[in-house]
């Protein structure tokens, strides 16, 4: 007689680590190395051991982990290629020198800290500065012997590395007309303030599922990027209440992009670092912990919904109900603020375009010179690789100009210097699959000769592998780093392409072209010839990014170059 099978057990659901649902083991590595040590217990270890026994005495769970929460990642060692960086262990790239990430938050550095931070490079980093995306400043060749002396200079005018990586609140992002724009809505600044007062360096906000971006503006032009962080605070305002912040939730770049959920409310600024707090403990707490690709707020955002996301923060975090208020209205493109203009109170603030970010350790020396001569009150970073010069008086403004021009930064930049940005790359990255800084330099200026009088924007994001650092998925022309067959049938440097991206009105992850690749060497020839077509065939007042959503594969694969009218 045959047995009866037993009857299947129900398939018992996988937790995704989430803490809020009793799923408090660590589930990979990364958690149960935060668990084993809290993050920020590394500054001590660095002060008091690795900075005297010298790199061969860091554990690898701080070299590889926590170092990250003090801004420190190790760089990629020379001599691997792009084909190496998904074969090789993390262990087998790794440099004895780290890249440091400087946080800014939207402070204005003034004479003091931009030589501060222009010391360190020439002393500690072998001239290396870059202005990222996110408002700071990196540096690379940076010996774990330095690393204390650094911080005592860095904290000496009121910088800090801390937290500037890791699964931690990473930098701000804020306004950099903060205050003196005059059509600004309401001025951020002392809500990120206190935000910075209340998580920063606080073991509550320490051990995040992965990493935390933050977006406080309340300019109308949205110069802060708040589609694409996971907390941003945009300012609006009521008909009754005035001038307060909407709260977007949600938004990413990386392999999975998404871009913010706008919850439509008002929220006053006294009560912003209350709200943010809020949001932050719902992704510590109900966060995704078991896969690092699923552990960003967007994916929580996008299984939950708008609706029970502001229900959460509402009754379980803020034990108060939100004011609701429709979203603002976007702007057509977000602000740089690249250019002269007048601030509110009849000074002149300048923002100025270094190329792809890339400053030095002189520059900002003399960057920090030219304050005190002028008597400006200091500088900002900006959202795209910029900089903005604050307080210069309306009798200096052309001076400074051509005093910036001197030192390498140019106010009134061609478009393709302007609009164009790149991360790291495989010169520092040890993620990276391509050179970046040095080739997008190089596109810019073969673009300069070829489209000297360009009159409508066009931004080209160049990023050395699939993380989205430059932002690819939201440029016109952005470039993914990958290697491609040349004509040859060689395997070389080249880039997947997006095109129409963009933030703001039409905002939107752009349009890939399948089987769609561009080599490196050939990257200049085909950036003209789809330039050359939107050109051709554009209607009157057209972006790029529309053009690009309506037009003919063939126009934008470059096969096809038409005639200009």
């Amino acid at each position: 007689m045959t047995a009866t099978p037993a009857p299947a057990r129900p398939r018992r659901k996988r937790g995704e680590g989430q803490w809020a649902l009793g799923y408090t083991e660590p589930l990979n590595k990364n958690e149960q190395s935060k668990k084993d040590d809290n993050p920020l217990n590394v500054r001590g270890r660095i002060l008091s051991t690795y900075s005297k026994r010298g790199f061969d005495s860091i554990d690898p769970a701080d070299l590889r982990g926590r170092f990250r929460w003090m801004g420190l990642y190790t760089q990629r060692a020379p001599g691997f290629d792009g084909g190496k960086t998904a074969t090789l262990e993390e262990e087998e790239l790794d440099d004895r020198f780290f890249m440091m990430r400087v946080r800014t938050d939207g402070a204005i550095l003034d004479a003091a800290a931009l030589r501060a931070l222009g010391m360190i490079s020439v002393d500690r980093a072998r001239g290396t500065a870059d202005i990222t995306d996110r408002n700071n400043i990196q540096y690379h060749w940076i010996q774990i012997e330095d690393v204390p002396e650094i911080w005592e200079r860095l904290e000496a005018v009121g910088l800090t590395t801390l937290e500037a990586c890791g699964d931690s609140p990473r930098p701000f992002l804020g306004s950099p007309v903060a205050g003196i724009a005059k059509d600004e809505i309401i001025d951020g600044t002392p809500a990120m303030d206190e935000i910075k007062r209340r998580v920063l360096d606080n073991p509550e906000f320490s051990n995040l599922p992965r990493k935390f971006k933050t977006s406080v503006s309340g300019h109308p032009s949205h110069d802060a990027a708040p589609e694409i962080n996971d907390v941003s605070f945009v300012g609006t305002v009521h008909p009754e209440h005035g001038p307060g912040f909407d709260l977007w939730v949600g938004g990413g770049l990386s392999t999975n992009p998404m871009l913010a959920v706008k919850l439509g409310v008002w929220i006053p600024l006294d009560e912003v670092a209350d709200a943010w707090e809020g949001v932050c403990a719902i992704f510590r707490d109900y966060g995704y912990r078991r896969l690092r690709s699923k552990a960003r707020l967007k994916f929580l955002v996008a299984d939950w919904g708008k609706e029970k996301f502001r229900e959460v923060l509402e009754t379980e975090y803020l034990q108060r109900a939100l004011v609701s208020n429709p979203s603002p209205g976007v702007p057509t493109r977000q602000g740089d603020h690249v250019g002269v203009h007048e601030q509110n109170d009849g000074k002149f603030y300048i923002g100025a375009a270094p190329v792809v970010g890339r400053v030095n350790g002189e520059l900002l020396v003399a960057l920090g010179d030219l304050v005190e001569k002028y008597g400006a009150r200091g500088v900002r970073l900006t959202a795209w690789q910029k900089l903005v010069v604050i307080g210069v008086d309306g009798a200096d403004v052309e001076s400074f100009v051509a005093d910036l021009r001197t030192i390498g930064l140019d106010a009134r930049p061609s478009n393709w210097r302007r609009n164009t940005m790149a991360c790291t790359g495989i010169e520092f990255c040890k993620l990276a699959i391509v050179e970046t800084k040095a080739r997008a330099a190089d596109l810019i200026k073969v673009l300069e000769q070829r489209f000297p009088d360009l009159d409508t924007p066009i931004t080209v994001n160049v990023n050395g592998c699939p993380n989205a650092c430059a932002r690819t998925q939201v440029a016109d022309i952005g470039l993914k780093g990958q290697l491609v067959m040349d004509a040859d049938g060689q395997q070389v440097e080249g880039f997947q392409v997006h095109l129409g991206g963009a933030l703001g009105l039409q905002a939107n992850f752009g349009r890939k072209l399948r089987a769609h690749k561009v080599t490196s060497a050939g990257l200049d020839d085909y950036v003209t010839a789809v330039v050359t077509n939107y050109l051709a065939d554009r209607t009157e007042g057209e972006q790029f990014a529309e053009w690009a959503a309506r037009t003919d594969e063939a126009n934008l694969r470059g096969d096809l170059v038409l005639e200009r009218a």
